[in-house]
């Protein structure tokens, strides 16, 4: 497979569900791959399953990824790691493309130094999140965990234990009443390119918030100076980025073709 060269500059790229260009996404090849590159981080999904365990993965059942219908949350911990994933040409038969725990997860980030940037994904309780910082403190690795979720209950929750851990809520729009969202709760943002006004991003940045948006391929491509021709699915399938002057980048990129 062909790679990209990017000139980064101050872009920190991390890998949305580990290089699923190179292998099924949110399995540890993709996560490895992530690993032998220069991303910054490496983004995942964790879902708490039926008998209590955690494991990685984006939907909250295996039909997009499998051939099976799993759901996450209804089923034992062994019965999803059972399942076999499809390959990124569709074929199932890989017996190393499995659901990861999450566990797994962070011992692969460790061992190639790259960032979690991790989601919650679902409702989180009390004691999800403290299971959660317990796998993460087992690997010694808390220091490198970045939480994001579209649930800012999950967030209010982390908070409680982890009051100056860094976490970003990630929301598709902005209201005046996400102000006090943020400022309650010690959060960051991460926004819909489209819904960040110079208004609302000066005032995040006088109260020291960081500021990440995501974004479109074409939007990508014109930043980076890609040909035009190039179509989105062969360089990015979802991509996240600060674009706003003089503030350092953070993008979570789904490449196709891996960057070097």
């Amino acid at each position: 497979m062909d790679t990209i060269k990017i000139e980064k500059k101050n872009t920190l790229m991390v890998a949305h569900r580990g290089v699923s260009g190179l292998e099924k996404e949110n399995t540890l090849a993709a996560f490895v791959a992530a690993g032998n590159r220069s991303y910054y981080g490496v983004e995942t999904d964790v879902h708490r399953t039926a008998d209590g365990k955690y494991v990685v993965i984006h939907d909250s059942d295996t039909a997009r990824v499998s051939p099976l219908h799993v759901e996450i949350e209804k089923s034992a911990y062994d019965t999803i790691r059972g399942v076999m994933l499809n390959d990124i040409d569709g074929t199932c038969g890989r017996t190393d493309l499995r659901v990861p725990s999450l566990e797994e997860y962070i011992k692969v980030c460790k061992r190639y130094g790259k960032y979690c940037i991790l989601e919650l994904k679902g409702a989180h309780a009390d004691e999800d999140i403290t299971n959660i910082i317990g796998i993460i403190n087992e690997q010694d690795y808390l220091d490198h965990i970045i939480f994001i979720s579209f649930s800012l209950q999950n967030l209010i929750n982390l908070r409680k234990q982890l009051p100056d851990q860094p976490a970003q809520w990630l929301t598709g729009d902005w209201k005046e009443e996400y102000k006090s969202y943020l400022v309650d709760n010690n959060l960051d943002l991460d926004i819909w390119y489209g819904s960040l006004t110079e208004e609302t991003y000066a005032w995040l940045r006088s109260l020291g918030k960081k500021v990440n948006v995501w974004t479109s391929p074409s939007l990508m491509r014109m930043l980076w100076g890609l040909p035009s021709s190039t179509k989105p699915s062969a360089v990015w399938v979802s991509l996240a980025v600060m674009v706003v002057p003089g503030v350092r980048p953070v993008m979570t990129a789904r490449p196709s073709s891996p960057v070097v």
